[in-house]
């Protein structure tokens, strides 16, 4: 399995919606989990720094990502897709109910609060969540890594995800909720 891009500028990243699943072939997974409710069934990857969220609900299917520049990704179902700079907010509403919203900032950090964030993170991933850290890749003490979180209710698919960049001191901060009301 190879390692994530390490030295990747954030604001190259690209934030990405698709109106269909995604193929796992497209992606290096270090990590899966399925999630199965009365109404709708979701898969979510951690791919390295970044991650895949798909959500089906019959013949409807919403798949989130954030990428690195120049993965390989199909155009057809492209919803939106923008850069991480800043903050930012987007919302959509599908047919027949089905409506996502997510937001997400990008947080500059002193290396003693990317520290206690690692730290926090990681031990909030015993109780629950993803938390996959790429110690091989760490820059003056401080590791890369990815803790995506997730509530599945019946009607609703929450996921808070952060991504960690230690060249940059960075965490990508995302929320974003699937809700099929």
């Amino acid at each position: 399995m190879e390692s994530p891009k390490s030295h990747l500028a954030v604001s190259e990243l690209n934030f990405s919606l698709f109106q269909r699943p995604l193929h796992p072939e497209l992606f290096t997974i270090y990590a899966r989990r399925h999630v199965k409710t009365e109404r709708y069934e979701a898969t979510i990857w951690a791919t390295g720094g970044s991650h895949v969220v798909s959500l089906s609900e019959g013949d409807i299917h919403l798949t989130e990502l954030i990428s690195t520049p120049g993965q390989l990704l199909p155009k057809r179902g492209l919803i939106e897709r923008f850069q991480f700079r800043g903050q930012r907010s987007h919302k959509c509403t599908l047919s027949r109910g089905l409506s996502y919203m997510t937001d997400f900032q990008v947080e500059k950090m002193s290396p003693n609060l990317y520290r206690q964030s690692h730290y926090d993170l990681e031990r909030f991933a015993k109780n629950r969540g993803m938390f996959i850290p790429f110690p091989d890749l760490a820059i003056s003490g401080l590791e890369p890594f990815s803790y995506i979180d997730f509530e599945a209710r019946r009607d609703e698919l929450h996921i808070h995800a952060f991504h960690a960049f230690p060249d940059q001191v960075t965490i990508i901060k995302t929320q974003s909720l699937f809700d099929l009301h």
